[in-house]
């Protein structure tokens, strides 16, 4: 098996930390340990913690609470991983063989199509529209659903383009499934960040066969501690976590300790209104800015996530775009086509307002002149 190479991951991994203004990250501004919890909690309780393996699956403790973000969840629904990226690449290895078809939703984060196509599966793109506020196609992805699908791949909210999907569209996809007996995976790790404060719902609950993923880098501005999970019907988790004795075998025991306190009820709203903040104050700059472009970049503004997607005006290609951007301006954002979809950027706006604020002055500067 060959794998094919992660444009976007490489050159963000690249690149990220040699700039000044990185407009590529798509999550909310990191916390620190101190801001999590207080001194002395981690003097008696994380300082005492014996570096073993913990529980390889997750604690109980910490696959309880996650699966209290589901409706009707129980322990023995969840999975932790590694990150939610290890949560998608577990799924797609166990679900997936040569020759299935797939559909996935595009744009999209193309960890998915890329694993599907290594995998040796078809990798079927079914795009949602930008003209209808970047939603689903319902009758592409009917005429795409064939008796030969495997499973329908999914990522909302929506990365790039911060959308939200429709309860009637969830319900409509499911439906799309369930007439083939495919699998809806949906990656819910943007659930959380809502600029309005309501969480999306999630596809978990909606049909039989679904299996979500979620994790708290996203939204919560915990990446450091690589927390991810998959939420699935209990025989199939039991299948995940044989595959994820391959892989990672097992969360750090000290990740386990801190996600439980995040998700505990003192930090868990907390971590929450703190995002909404961040989020809701910087988009602001970034309306703003769009407004005062006189029509060189347009967007639908995001409902939830971090990040935004631009389509700009200039005509060169987006790679050639970022690239110049970052050597002449010191500014990285993420290229459209690391999307498959040209003419476009992709720009996130949780951190430091500052730096974002003179990090798109640089942009608009670098626009004008193409």
């Amino acid at each position: 098996m060959k794998i094919e190479r992660f444009e976007m991951e490489r050159y963000q991994s690249t690149w990220e930390n040699t700039v000044e203004f990185n407009l590529a990250d798509s999550g909310v501004h990191p916390i620190t340990l101190a801001a999590l919890v207080d001194h002395s909690w981690i003097r008696e309780v994380l300082a005492r913690e014996q570096l073993g393996y913990g529980h390889t699956n997750g604690s109980e403790e910490l696959r309880t609470t996650i699966a209290g973000l589901y409706h009707a969840a129980g322990p023995e629904h969840v999975l932790v991983t590694s990150g939610t990226a290890e949560a998608n690449f577990l799924i797609t290895w166990a679900l997936l063989e040569p020759g299935d078809h797939t559909v996935v939703m595009l744009p999209n984060y193309m960890q998915i199509p890329g694993l599907a196509r290594a995998w040796g599966a078809e990798a079927v793109s079914s795009w949602l529209r930008e003209p209808a506020e970047w939603m689903p196609d319902l009758e592409e992805l009917e005429r795409l659903v064939t008796p030969k699908t495997k499973a329908i791949f999914v990522c909302n909210p929506n990365n790039p383009t911060g959308a939200v999907f429709s309860v009637d569209a969830m319900n409509a996809l499911c439906a799309a499934a369930a007439r083939v007996n495919a699998w809806v995976v949906a990656d819910e790790v943007y659930r959380g960040a809502e600029l309005d404060g309501h969480p999306t719902s999630s596809f978990w609950g909606r049909y039989p066969k679904v299996i979500v993923t979620g994790g708290l880098s996203k939204a919560y501005g915990l990446p450091g501690l690589r927390i991810g999970w998959i939420v699935a019907p209990h025989d199939t988790v039991q299948v995940l976590w044989s595959y994820h004795d391959y892989t990672t075998i097992a969360p750090s025991v000290l990740s386990d300790h801190l996600a439980r306190v995040a998700l505990g009820p003192r930090a868990f709203q907390r971590l929450a209104t703190r995002t909404r903040l961040i989020l809701n104050e910087n988009l602001e700059a970034v309306a703003r800015w769009v407004d005062g472009l006189g029509g060189l970049v347009s967007w639908i503004a995001p409902r939830a996530g971090a990040i935004a997607f631009l389509r700009y005006q200039p005509r060169v290609n987006s790679t050639e775009l970022a690239t110049r951007l970052r050597k002449a301006h010191d500014v990285l954002v993420v290229p459209g086509d690391h999307f498959q979809l040209d003419g476009h950027i992709r720009i996130g706006y949780g951190g430091d307002k500052r730096l974002l604020e003179e990090g798109l002055r640089r942009i608009a500067e670098f626009l004008r002149t193409v």
